[in-house]
C-alpha cells in the first residue's frame, strides 16, 4: 500500500513487479475412455500408475482395450492419466443386499445397500452387521470389505434415526466408496453370526455338554470343565474369551477355517458368535443342554451378508462413446476436466463398419479442437496390410485431421492374462513415448525415431519394408517400424493433415502440439489482463510478460533461429489495438514464433574426389 509520511524519517514500500510469470502448461495427460470392469461410469478419474488403475477400475478384462492402453502408457514413459468408463447404454446393474429386522414383530427390510457402481464386480462386497457400540440397544456398526481386493470400511455407531448425527444413509452415502443406502425402514438390521439373548446378574450353569455345527462340521463340546483346568467365568466378557477359545481347538473340515478363525464378542449381555470364513453356508448353530439356557440357538445368522445381482455393462457402441454434451456423457465428460492433452480411444480400432470409426474420430476431433487436445488414433484392426491400409484411409476424409494423428499397425503382446501373444491397439504405447518425450525432450522434439523404443512390444501385426512406408507416409499414416538392434519403433510424425497434397502448415505433431501448449499457457497466463485500463503501459507489460514466456523457450531449444529476433515476436500496440479496439474493450496480442520441423528426410550427398590439382 502506499505509505502516508507523517514524520521525518525514512519510509520502505513494497512495490509488485510488473513482471507476471506464464507457465508452460502440462503437455501429456492422456485421456482413456471405454468399457472397464469396474469404476464410477461418465466420471473422469486421475490416476498416476497403473496400481490406481486397478484399484479404481479392476486391472485387465479381456474383453477390455482400455486396461491395455493405460498399462502400455504408463509403461511406456507415462505419468499422468484420466480415465473415463463409459458402457453400453441401458446394460449394467449394482450389486445389491437387503438387510432384516428382528427387532420388529416380523422380520422385514430394514436396511438396503447397492454396489456404488453397477457391474459383476459389486457381487464380490460382503457386509457385516455387529452391535458392539457403547449403545448396544440403539445402535449398530456396519462393516464393508470387497472380497477380491481386499478393500475394507468400518462405519460406528449407526443409528436409523433421520435425526441423529450419525444416521446411517447420511454417513454412508458420503463416506463409502464402495456401498450407498438404498432404503432406510424400521428397526436395526440383524447382526451376523449367533447372538445370544441377554444374560441377568448371574450366568447360567455352563458344566452341561453342548453341541455346535458349522456347516456340515459337527462337534461337541463343554464350555466350563473344572477338570480340564478351565476358570469358572464371572462376567459376559470372561465368557466370550473362554467360549472363543474352546470353538478355535475345534478341528476344521480340510482346507477350512471356520473354528479355527472364530470371534466371539461381548457386548452388553449378550454374545455374538461369528465363524472364521465369510461363507454364506458358514452359520454357527448351537444345540444341546447348555444351548438353551445360554439362548445361542437364536438369531443364527451367516458370518457375512453378500451382495448379488451385479453385471456389468456391455461395451460401448459409437454413440455411448460420442455421449451427451448437455449431460456430460462419453467423451463430453471432459468438457470440464482441466489439464488434459491427449484423447486416447483404443475400442474404436476394434469397430467393424469404417464409418463408425470416423464418426467417433470425428467427435473426439471436434472436441480436441476446442479444448486444445491432441487426438491420438489407432488405425483399425481390420488393416491387416499395407493395400487395406491404402484403401481405407479415404474413409477418414472427414476427421478434422489438424488436431488427429493416426497410427498404424497395431502392436503384438504377450497378454498377462493368458500368456500369449495377442493384438494391441498402439495409442496407448504412442501416448506414453509422447510423455516420454515430452518430459526428456520437450514438447517441440517429434514422438518418433531411434530414442521412441515400444517397451513390451514383441512384433507388429503388418511389418513393412521402407519402400512399403514410402507407400503409407505421404498419406499422413504414421506408421510403427521393427528395425534390427533397435526393435519396434514410432517412425512417423504427421497429423491427420499431412498429406503432401493437402500442404497444410499443422502438417507435423510436434508443430501442433507446441502450439497447442502455447495457446493454452498464453490463454491462462494472460488471465490477469482482464478489466486491466487498456492503454499503452498495459500493452508493454504484455509484451514483457509474454516476451519472457517466448524467451524461455527459445533458450530450451523450442523454436528455429539464432536469435530471439529470428525466433519468435510479440506484438501489442497501436498497430493491433485501435481507438475502436479500445472502446470496445478489447486488447490484441499477436505473437509469433518459427516452430522446429521434424527432419524427416535425411540426404547424405558423397562426391567422389578425382585428385587434386596443384597450382
Amino acid at each position: 500500500m502506499p505509505v502516508q509520511p507523517t514524520y521525518p524519517g525514512v519510509y520502505i514500500e513494497e512495490l509488485p513487479s510488473t513482471v507476471r510469470t506464464i507457465t508452460a502448461v502440462s503437455t501429456s495427460v492422456a485421456a482413456f475412455l471405454g468399457h472397464t470392469r469396474r469404476g464410477p461410469v461418465n466420471r473422469p478419474v486421475t490416476i498416476t500408475s497403473f496400481a490406481d488403475y486397478e484399484r479404481r477400475f479392476g486391472g485387465l478384462a479381456s474383453d477390455s482395450a482400455v486396461g491395455y492402453a493405460v498399462q502400455q502408457f504408463f509403461l511406456n514413459g507415462g505419468s499422468i492419466a484420466v480415465v473415463v468408463r463409459v458402457g453400453a447404454a441401458g446394460t449394467g446393474t449394482s450389486a445389491g443386499v437387503a438387510l432384516v429386522s428382528s427387532e420388529n414383530e416380523a422380520a422385514a427390510e430394514a436396511l438396503g445397500l447397492a454396489a456404488k457402481e453397477p457391474g459383476e464386480w459389486g457381487s464380490k462386497l460382503r457386509v457385516v452387521v455387529d452391535y458392539d457400540t457403547p449403545k448396544p440397544k440403539e445402535t449398530f456398526n456396519l462393516h464393508v470389505f470387497d472380497s477380491a481386493s481386499g478393500a475394507r470400511e468400518s462405519f460406528t455407531g449407526l443409528s436409523m434415526n433421520p435425526a441423529h448425527s450419525r444416521y446411517v444413509k447420511a454417513l454412508v452415502d458420503s463416506a463409502s466408496s464402495l456401498v450407498q443406502v438404498t432404503s432406510v425402514g424400521r428397526g436395526r438390521p440383524d447382526p451376523v453370526g449367533t447372538v445370544s439373548k441377554p444374560f441377568g446378574d448371574r450366568l447360567p450353569d455352563l458344566s452341561p455338554e453342548i453341541e455346535v455345527r458349522i456347516g456340515s462340521v459337527k462337534h461337541k463340546f463343554k464350555i466350563y470343565d473344572s477338570a480340564a483346568g478351565d476358570e469358572s467365568p464371572t462376567t459376559v466378557p470372561q465368557l466370550a474369551l473362554l467360549l472363543e477359545r474352546k470353538l478355535r481347538a475345534l478341528p476344521d473340515a480340510p482346507g477350512k477355517r471356520a473354528f479355527a478363525g472364530v470371534r466371539v464378542t461381548a457386548f452388553g449381555q449378550r454374545l455374538q458368535v461369528v465363524a472364521g470364513s465369510t461363507e454364506k453356508d458358514d452359520v454357527v448353530r448351537f444345540s444341546g443342554d447348555a444351548a438353551g439356557p445360554l439362548g445361542l440357538e437364536d438369531f443364527a445368522r451367516p458370518p457375512a451378508f453378500g451382495f448379488g445381482g451385479g453385471v456389468d455393462a456391455g461395451p460401448p457402441g459409437p454413440m455411448d462413446l460420442i455421449g451427451s454434451e448437455a449431460a456430460k456423457t462419453g467423451i463430453n465428460a471432459l468438457r470440464d476436466v482441466q489439464d488434459v492433452n491427449l484423447l486416447i480411444l483404443p475400442e474404436v480400432a476394434a469397430y467393424n463398419n469404417a464409418d463408425d470409426i470416423a464418426t467417433v474420430l470425428s467427435a473426439a476431433a471436434a472436441l480436441c479442437q476446442e479444448k486444445r487436445m491432441f487426438l491420438v488414433a489407432d488405425a483399425p484392426a481390420a488393416w491387416r496390410s499395407v493395400d487395406a491400409a491404402r484403401a481405407g484411409l479415404s474413409a477418414f476424409e472427414s476427421v478434422p485431421g489438424t488436431h488427429t494423428a493416426l497410427y498404424f499397425p497395431h502392436l503384438e503382446m504377450v497378454d498377462p492374462l493368458t500368456g500369449r501373444l495377442r493384438a494391441f491397439p498402439p495409442s496407448g504405447a504412442v501416448a506414453g513415448v509422447m510423455a516420454r518425450t515430452d518430459s526428456e525432450r520437450g514438447v517441440w522434439k517429434a514422438p518418433a525415431g531411434t530414442e521412441t523404443k515400444l517397451a513390451g512390444v514383441r512384433g507388429l501385426t503388418v511389418p513393412m519394408t521402407d519402400r512399403e512406408n514410402g507407400l503409407l507416409n505421404p498419406l499422413a499414416l504414421n506408421c510403427l517400424r521393427s528395425f534390427p538392434v533397435i526393435g519396434p519403433v514410432s517412425w512417423g510424425a504427421r497429423t491427420l493433415a499431412g498429406a503432401d497434397v493437402l500442404a497444410s502448415q499443422w502438417k507435423y505433431v510436434p508443430v501442433r502440439r507446441l502450439a497447442l501448449m502455447l495457446e493454452e499457457s498464453l490463454y491462462r497466463g494472460t488471465k490477469w489482463v482482464v478489466f486491466e485500463p487498456n492503454d499503452e503501459r498495459l500493452w508493454s507489460q504484455i509484451r514483457l510478460n509474454v516476451g519472457a514466456f517466448l524467451h524461455t523457450l527459445f533458450q530450451q531449444g523450442a523454436f528455429q533461429g539464432t536469435s530471439a529476433r529470428e525466433a519468435y515476436f510479440v506484438k501489442c500496440d497501436r498497430d493491433t489495438t485501435t481507438q475502436d479496439d479500445i472502446n470496445r474493450g478489447v486488447v490484441n496480442v499477436v505473437v509469433g514464433f518459427a516452430p522446429l520441423k521434424p527432419a524427416e528426410f535425411v540426404i547424405v550427398k558423397i562426391e567422389q574426389m578425382a585428385g587434386q590439382i596443384e597450382v
